[in-house]
C-alpha cells in the first residue's frame, strides 16, 4: 500500500486494496474505456501499408500523399484542444462515448471516399476523435483507477495504441498479401476501424461517470455510487472524503480557466508537460510507424517483404508495453524516462551508421530492422507509456482538461510537423542524416528529464496536486508501495 503524507496536512492512509467483485466491474470498466486508444493505434497505423495502393486509386502526388497521411495530424491537434474543454464541462463518459460515433462515422466515410479530397475530409474528422480521445481517455482511467494501480491502468491504454498499430499491420500484411493486386485494396484495411468503433461505443454506454469529476460537479452522491461499485466500501469512503478534503481547500475546484494557468507553480507544470509532450514526438516513433514500410524499402527489402517486416516492430511495440506494464509502479516514471531517452538516443545512431559502414544489400536492410525494432521496443516500453500516464495525472483537476489539451494539441502539432517532414528529409538527405538528427534530438529530452521532470509515482492525484502547489514534490520522496 502507498502511504504519504503532504507536508501541510497529515492525512489518513487509504484502506489496502482487496479483490473482489469490485475488481471485476473494475476490469471491465478499463478494457471498455481502451478500446479509444485501439482506435487511435489502429487509424494512425493503418496508413503505413495502404499509400501504395491509395497513390494508384486515387491518382496520389507526392504532395497529396503527404497531404492524406498528414491531416488526420491536424484533426488530432484541434480535437486534443478542444475537446478536453468539452470533457470538463459534460463529463469523460458522455464525450467519450460521443467519440466513438465520430469514429464509426469517420472511418465508414473513408472507406467509400471517391477522392482524395473526400478521403482529407474524413481522416480529418478521424483526426479530431483520434486527438480528442488521446486527451480524453487517459484523464478518465486516471480519474478513476485507484493510486496503487493508476499506472498500470492508465499505461493499458498505450497497450491498446500499440496493438492497434499492430493490428493495422499485420491487417496491412494480410490482405496486402491475398488481395495486393486489387486497386482499391486500401478500402478493405480502413475498414477494419469500423469494429472497434462500435466496441467502444457499446463499452462506454456500459461504464460509470468518473467519480472526481462528478464530485467536482457538487454531486457527491453519484460520486460514491460509483466509487462503490470500483472499490470495497471502507475505501470508496476514504477516496470520497479525500478528494472532498481538497476541494474544499480549494475553492476554485471548478471549471479552470487560462487565468488558472498564470499560477507559478501551474504554469511551471504546464512547460513541463508541454517539454515531455515534443520530448515524445521527437523520438522519431511516428516516423517509424508511418513510414516504417518505405524506410525498409529504402533500407533493401522489396515492398511485400517490408510490409511483413514492418509487423516485427508492431510485435515488440506490444510485447514492450507489456513488460512496462509490470514494472512502471516499481521503478518509477522519471527513471523509465531517463533510461527509455537514453536507449532511443543509441539505437538512432546505430541506424545512421548502420547506413554508413554496412553495404547496400540484404545484410544492410537485417541489421536496419534489427536496429528499428530495438528502438521501437525501447521507446514503447519507457517512455511512450509514461509520458501520457505522466500528462494523465500532474495537472490540478479544475485545468485537468484544459491543460491536457494544451499540452497535446501541441504534442500532435509536433507529430504532424515531424511525419510531414520525414519524408522529405529522408529523401533530400538520406536515412543517415535524419537519424543522427534524431539521436542529437533525443539526447538533448535526456539532460531535460534529468534536469526538470519530477517523479509523480507513489501519490494519489489529490497528493500530487498538492505536493506540486507546495513544491514538496521536488524534495519529499512517497513511501515504496509495498
Amino acid at each position: 500500500m502507498i502511504q504519504t503524507e503532504s507536508p501541510s496536512s497529515a492525512k489518513v492512509p487509504l484502506p489496502p486494496l482487496t479483490k473482489g467483485p469490485h475488481s471485476r466491474v473494475m476490469s471491465t470498466v478499463i478494457v471498455g474505456a481502451t478500446f479509444g486508444g485501439l482506435l487511435f493505434g489502429y487509424d494512425t497505423g493503418v496508413i503505413n501499408g495502404a499509400l501504395d495502393s491509395l497513390q494508384k486509386d486515387l491518382s496520389l502526388t507526392s504532395f497529396t500523399e503527404g497531404f492524406v497521411t498528414s491531416i488526420l495530424l491536424v484533426g488530432a491537434a484541434l480535437g486534443a484542444f478542444f475537446v478536453g474543454r468539452i470533457a470538463d464541462r459534460i463529463g469523460r463518459k458522455p464525450t467519450v462515448t460521443a467519440l466513438a460515433v465520430l469514429f464509426f462515422i469517420a472511418a465508414l466515410g473513408s472507406v467509400f471516399a471517391p477522392t482524395w479530397e473526400f478521403l482529407s475530409v474524413t481522416r480529418f474528422l478521424l483526426g479530431l476523435a483520434v486527438g480528442g480521445a488521446s486527451v480524453t481517455v487517459p484523464v478518465y482511467l486516471s480519474e478513476i483507477s485507484p493510486t496503487e494501480r493508476r499506472g498500470q491502468y492508465v499505461t493499458r491504454n498505450e497497450l491498446m495504441i500499440v496493438s492497434g498499430q499492430l493490428a493495422a499491420f499485420a491487417v496491412n500484411a494480410v490482405i496486402g498479401s491475398v488481395w495486393g493486386e486489387t486497386g482499391n485494396v486500401w478500402r478493405y484495411m480502413l475498414a477494419v476501424a469500423v469494429l472497434p468503433a462500435i466496441a467502444l461505443f457499446i463499452g462506454m454506454l456500459r461504464n460509470p461517470e468518473s467519480p472526481r469529476w462528478l464530485l467536482s460537479k457538487g454531486r457527491e452522491e453519484e460520486a460514491l455510487k460509483v466509487l462503490q461499485k470500483i472499490r470495497t466500501p471502507e475505501r470508496a469512503q476514504a477516496e470520497l472524503d479525500e478528494v472532498r478534503l481538497l476541494a474544499q481547500e480549494d475553492s476554485t475546484a471548478k471549471n479552470g480557466t487560462y487565468k488558472d494557468l498564470r499560477e507559478p507553480w501551474i504554469f511551471k507544470l504546464l512547460l513541463i508537460g508541454i517539454g515531455l509532450a515534443i520530448s515524445q514526438q521527437l523520438t522519431g516513433i511516428n516516423s517509424i510507424m508511418y513510414y516504417g514500410t518505405q524506410v525498409l524499402q529504402q533500407s533493401g527489402f522489396s515492398q511485400q517483404g517490408a510490409l511483413i517486416a514492418n509487423v516485427g516492430s508492431g510485435i515488440i511495440a506490444v510485447v514492450a508495453v507489456l513488460v512496462g506494464l509490470r514494472f512502471v509502479n516499481r521503478f518509477g516514471r522519471r527513471h523509465f524516462l531517463i533510461f527509455g531517452f537514453a536507449g532511443t538516443t543509441v539505437f538512432h545512431f546505430l541506424i545512421g551508421f548502420t547506413s554508413v559502414v554496412v553495404p547496400e544489400g540484404l545484410l544492410r536492410a537485417v541489421v536496419t530492422l534489427v536496429f528499428i525494432i530495438c528502438f521501437v521496443g525501447v521507446m514503447q516500453g519507457t517512455i511512450g507509456p509514461v509520458i501520457w500516464l505522466m500528462l494523465s495525472e500532474m495537472f490540478p483537476l479544475r485545468i485537468r482538461g484544459l491543460a491536457m489539451g494544451l499540452t497535446v494539441l501541441i504534442l500532435w502539432l509536433t507529430n504532424f510537423v515531424v511525419s510531414l517532414l520525414f519524408p522529405v528529409f529522408v529523401k533530400g538527405v538520406g536515412i543517415t542524416p535524419t537519424f543522427f538528427v534524431f539521436a542529437i534530438l533525443n539526447l538533448l529530452a535526456f539532460f531535460f528529464v534529468l534536469r526538470f521532470v519530477p517523479e509523480t509515482n507513489g501519490r494519489s492525484l489529490e497528493q500530487l496536486e498538492e505536493d506540486f502547489s507546495t513544491g514538496a514534490i521536488y524534495t519529499q520522496k512517497p513511501k515504496p508501495q509495498s
